[in-house]
């Protein structure tokens, strides 16, 4: 019987795990960068990157390594419980984002950004940017904030509503393209029929949630938290009292949004006045 190899922390970790085992299967093959790179048709400095663990990649390289490697399935799940990684987050958000994978139902506020689950890579690569995360990290956050988006896909995906307040589809970025494909995103899943899609205009009337972004989760058992963030802080909150009278306040906002059909038509109106090309 071959000797187990010991479960380490660093292996326990999703990502590291997955480069270390890539790593492994090439190794023990004898097998060159440059050889496994003609065998599978992809760049061998892409393979290099995915060993040493300074990106995932797409699904559709580990399913070429699988399928070389003659192990139908295993590298694709190892991806995916990688991207799905929460080690990389930092600690305060953690919880929240394994209540988040478990809610059955959510609904949201997004004061000056589009939430996380939906956002295109380049608009996560800008807030995240502005936030300051760069280098590695933010390559890593970015690929984390695109498996998250997992979460709407699919035929068991749950009920998800977003109002999104004027701001965050009219700020400025400094790139028009990166505006332009984020305001296409959120027209092409507004037609899922598991996501709502609301926007709040600017001549609404001032209301309780003005300056703060919330996310509502319900979880299986019935019982809901909410999750509220500004510009220097995120806060789960989870005392029954605190999360209805956020409900209210929700509640209050959202009769002031316009409805689904309007949205679309005003997120079209936005679109058409961003710039096809640059500005020079």
């Amino acid at each position: 019987m071959p000797v187990r190899r010991v479960v380490t922390g660093r292996s326990q970790e999703p990502r590291r795990r997955y480069a270390e085992e890539l790593r492994r299967l090439r190794t023990t093959r004898g097998l060159s960068l440059r050889a496994l790179a003609d065998a599978v048709g992809w760049d061998p400095s892409l393979l290099m990157k995915l060993e040493r663990g300074e990106t995932l990649g797409s699904p559709e390289v580990a399913e070429a390594l699988d399928l070389y490697y003659g192990m139908p399935g295993l590298l694709l799940a190892m991806w995916e419980m990688a991207v799905g990684d929460l080690t990389q987050f930092k600690e305060q958000y953690r919880r929240y984002m394994r209540l988040e994978a478990e809610a059955v139902n959510l609904w949201h506020f997004g004061v000056s950004t589009v939430h996380g689950l939906l956002q295109t890579d380049d608009y996560a690569r800008e807030v995240l940017t502005l936030g300051g995360i760069n280098g590695k990290e933010l390559e890593q956050q970015v690929e984390a904030r695109a498996g998250r988006r997992q979460l709407l896909e699919g035929s068991g995906a749950p009920p998800f509503r977003s109002i999104l307040a004027e701001a965050a589809l009219s700020a400025r970025l400094p790139d028009m393209r990166v505006r332009r494909e984020q305001l296409e995103y959120l027209l092409e899943v507004s037609e899922r029929p598991n996501i709502t899609l609301q926007v709040l205009p600017q001549t609404t009337w001032l209301h309780g949630l003005v300056s703060t972004d919330v996310m509502f989760l319900r979880m299986a058992d019935g019982t809901t938290v909410a999750y509220t963030e500004n510009a220097h802080r995120g806060e789960l909150i989870e005392k029954k009292a605190s999360v209805e009278q956020l409900q209210r306040a929700y509640d209050a906002m959202r009769d002031q949004a316009l409805i689904p059909a309007e949205s679309r038509k005003f997120i079209l109106r936005m679109l058409e006045e961003v710039p096809c090309e640059p500005s020079t």
